[in-house]
């Protein structure tokens, strides 16, 4: 179970709002057995998801984050709801590349540093809200500032972390994410940046044992900050077989007939690799249902 906070200033001129991800990720990597630089990757991307997931208005909001690049990841993607529940997986599970120049997991040479990142809403409206942008580094964090400074017009830092174990375990995951009010001034941008140089990590703070309403505290040092609200997000699929029975009509009569002549169909979740099994009389039941 996850710990996410948001926070504001006092003054009104920015909110901040932390997560550790740590046990969400451990989930992923169980589920995907994810290699070192994958669980960083979707880890990350898992982290960024809950927290922007976490300010959607609507119970049954959820927001989508897919990073197409072109890297031997292949595509990453991370769902997350208004709670900050997620879940995600990634095309390819197992990739093994060196470490990058600073001796760190090389996100970026994973997912790719060409290609881009969709911001997917939905918010109950006819149509989903989508914005793109072109992927900046690879390294995600630097991608989701990208996309709210381009799509949202919103300042923002962002700072996502995932530590791994020499067994594959998760040791740390989190994030934090501090966003600019319009009352913000020049000066208020100022002290944001006097405050973030030089902090530690994301992982470095959780290792240590601060929680996230303390990670808020240290990376906003010179603000008064006031606690807003705060949830326990975990990863969280929801999948069923009444909505892979959806899925299936979905794919049309000619399909479904297809499906029947051999014995048995089984389909598996991407998200949490749970199997749904339909047998040749089920497939035929729902092929009656598309006449009726």
């Amino acid at each position: 179970m996850g710990n996410l906070v948001r926070m504001i200033a006092n003054d009104g001129t920015l909110t901040v709002m932390a997560v550790d991800t740590t046990d969400i990720v451990s989930e992923m990597e169980k589920i995907h057995r994810t290699s070192a630089v994958t669980s960083a990757a979707l880890g990350r991307l898992l982290t960024a998801a809950s927290l922007m997931g976490a300010v959607l208005k609507g119970r049954d909001d959820s927001l989508t984050l897919r990073l197409n690049g072109d890297g031997p990841a292949g595509a990453v993607i991370a769902v997350s709801d208004s709670e900050g529940n997620v879940r995600g997986y990634v095309e390819n599970p197992i990739v093994e590349i060196p470490l990058n120049n600073k001796g760190k997991l090389d996100v970026a040479g994973a997912v790719g540093r060409n290609g881009t990142l969709t911001v997917m809403k939905d918010l109950g409206l006819k149509e989903p809200y989508i914005g793109q942008v072109p992927i900046i580094s690879g390294e995600i964090a630097e991608d989701i500032t990208s996309y709210y400074a381009t799509s949202e017009q919103t300042p923002t830092v962002c700072a996502l972390g995932v530590l791994v174990n020499p067994d594959l375990s998760i040791r740390a995951a989190g994030g934090f994410i501090i966003q600019l009010l319009p009352t913000a001034m020049d000066d208020t941008i100022d002290l944001v940046e006097e405050c973030i140089d030089g902090i530690p990590s994301v992982t470095q703070m959780l290792t240590s044992g601060m929680t996230p309403e303390e990670i808020c505290r240290r990376v906003l040092s010179k603000f008064e900050l006031e606690y807003l609200d705060g949830s326990e997000p975990q990863y969280r699929c929801n999948c069923s077989r009444q909505r892979v029975e959806k899925a299936l009509i979905s794919t049309g009569r000619k399909a479904l007939e297809e499906m029947a002549e051999d014995n048995g169909t089984e389909v598996c979740c991407h998200f949490c690799d749970k199997k749904y099994r339909f047998s040749s009389d089920e497939i035929r039941k729902l092929v009656k249902n598309l006449s009726i």
